[in-house]
């Protein structure tokens, strides 16, 4: 399932889960030359840079064994540019949200998993 369009329906079910959850969404799909990040979303002091990982299914391990150290260091990166170009008093933070969808992108009710401090 790891297309373009499944990864950014699943982007979408995260940002909707984030919202429901109290979370302001400050930016999706923020890119610079170190790499992407998914979503930036704040709430209650914390900024989280999250990387969302969208799977049929966790047959062939957890999504989030897919974020690998590579992925992680580009999202740290890409983290302190933001950092640099928008002045936080927030405590950054950064999470993972998996999103499986049996079905694809026709999947009625994706289970979504948040995973705070993900990077710990």
């Amino acid at each position: 399932m790891g297309d373009n369009r499944s990864g950014r329906w699943g982007e979408e079910r995260a940002k909707r889960y984030l919202q429901w959850h109290g979370w302001h969404i400050e930016e999706t799909n923020y890119s610079c030359r170190f790499g992407e990040i998914d979503l930036i979303a704040s709430r209650r002091g914390i900024l989280a840079f999250v990387e969302v990982k969208t799977r049929k299914d966790d047959s062939h391990g957890q999504a989030r064994e897919f974020v690998t150290a590579a992925k992680r260091q580009r999202i740290l990166a890409a983290a302190s540019m933001y950092l640099a170009e928008h002045d936080s008093e927030r405590q950054p933070r950064f999470d993972v949200i998996e999103v499986y969808a049996p079905q694809g992108v026709e999947t009625r009710f994706p289970r979504i998993n948040h995973m705070e401090n993900a990077f710990d």
